[in-house]
């Protein structure tokens, strides 16, 4: 099989879960969008070395990862400006697609490497030891991130609140 081929057959077989964690990341499709296609990009400039190594899709996240972070600090000062009061929120049914739009609007409020905590210890459902190993940081560093992007989420989404509390249960069990 050629170099092309396998990559090929990487991207078939983990596109879609690259492009979930991209998109949590990003929080909008089209900036996942980019920043999935740069990442894949560098990926198919390594994947001669890469396509021998045990787990590809493993560097290819953290790529995600980095590229993101690295885009929010180009980014910082750019459009988004803090505000000290977020906009009311209201809604009456526990209706998915809000809740969901709610938390996306609040992680896309917090730090990037919070967020990164987040998505990939409460969306990805990754250990502690593997988010670690992903951001190259301690796992005391996983706990203390996981900890503070919880206390922000619920103040920035204080309806939300009683759904952290089940984060907060999976956070105390790993101490």
């Amino acid at each position: 099989m050629d170099r092309n081929e396998s990559f090929r057959e990487f991207v078939a077989a983990h596109q879609q879960s690259l492009m979930r964690t991209a998109y949590l990341l990003a929080g909008d499709a089209h900036r996942a969008e980019d920043l999935l296609q740069a990442v894949l990009l560098k990926v198919l400039g390594r994947w001669s070395r890469l396509s021998r190594i045990d787990n590809p899709e493993a560097y290819a996240r953290k790529a995600l990862l980095n590229q993101h972070i690295s885009w929010r600090r180009r980014l910082r000062g750019g459009a988004e400006l803090p505000s000290a009061a977020p906009p009311e929120r209201s809604y009456s049914s526990e209706d998915a697609t809000v809740v969901r739009l709610v938390m996306r609007q609040a992680l896309m409020r917090l730090p990037p490497r919070q967020r990164a905590v987040i998505v990939l210890r409460f969306y990805e459902d990754r250990t502690e030891r593997e988010t670690a190993e992903l951001l190259n940081c301690s796992i005391g560093t996983v706990k203390s991130q996981a900890h503070h992007a919880l206390a922000r989420l619920r103040v920035l989404a204080p309806e939300l609140a009683p759904r952290f509390t089940a984060l907060d249960d999976i956070q105390e069990a790993h101490r």
